[in-house]
């Protein structure tokens, strides 16, 4: 959606080692905001995100207005009726809707090979997972390990909304899920007690949860014993934005990726 940083670029470095030419989509989509959420404060930085994209070998951006997207009389929503019911869809109703209603018309317009979105929303990527193997959609979904700062806060184009004192509070989310994959890998194979642990960290940092949660990967169905693939979720706010990060647990998979320092 715009205000790209390095996390989006990785995205774009990512592709550049599967395919020979990138494209990439810049829309603020207005169907996956909700009536009290930031759809008109949202960053937006397009001549610098255009000069990122040229930095980065982007063949082509491609930004359509909203009347493109949607043209008067528009009126079709795609749904993933369970993976987006859960975690941010509790908390966002509507959200995963807009969503994949805006990536299928972004997939049906490009036809591309490959298309790479980020794990830090592991939820979207299941979504957009589900989204193309149930329409048979021929383009390849690929997940981008999570970009961080040399502190281990994940990139986010919100965080430029967080005061100092949030920003360095904000790192109780890194720090309690590194916190959680240590135990996890000591042992500790109980969910209950990591997601206690984590809740304690972010909360003593005087973070605000929307949900902490330790799922399976494909199906983010919560999981109590880590006997499968399983992602650690998490969506707290610090100050004014929403923070999305996940870490991943149990037995290591291709699907369940690498685990980031």
């Amino acid at each position: 959606m715009g205000a790209l940083h390095h996390g989006h670029m990785s995205l774009v470095h990512l592709a550049a080692q599967q395919v020979d030419g990138i494209a990439l989509s810049i829309f603020v989509n207005p169907k996956q905001f909700g009536p009290n959420e930031d759809l008109a404060k949202y960053p937006r930085q397009f001549e610098a995100d255009c000069a990122l994209c040229a930095q980065a070998g982007v063949a082509a951006v491609f930004a359509p207005t909203v009347g493109e997207m949607y043209p008067h009389g528009f009126q079709t929503r795609v749904e993933v009726e369970r993976l987006q019911t859960r975690w941010d869809g509790q908390s966002r109703p509507g959200h995963f809707a807009g969503v994949a209603t805006v990536v299928l018309k972004l997939l049906n317009l490009a036809m591309a090979d490959v298309a790479v979105f980020g794990e830090k929303d592991w939820q979207q990527l299941a979504v957009l997972r589900q989204l193309a193997r149930d329409v048979c959609h021929p383009t390849r979904i690929v997940g981008a390990p999570i970009a961080r700062d040399a502190d281990g806060l994940a990139q986010s184009s919100r965080n430029v909304y967080l005061s100092t004192d949030d920003r360095q509070r904000a790192l109780a989310i890194h720090r309690g899920l590194r916190e959680v994959a240590a135990l996890a890998d000591a042992g500790e194979s109980r969910t209950a007690p990591l997601l206690a642990v984590l809740r304690r960290r972010i909360e003593g940092a005087g973070g605000r949860i929307d949900y902490a949660a330790i799922v399976e990967v494909a199906t983010l169905e919560p999981v109590e014993v880590l006997d499968r693939p399983a992602r650690a979720l998490v969506a707290a706010w610090f100050g004014v934005p929403k923070l999305l990060d996940n870490w991943p647990l149990g037995p290591r998979t291709a699907a369940n990726g690498p685990v980031m320092p």
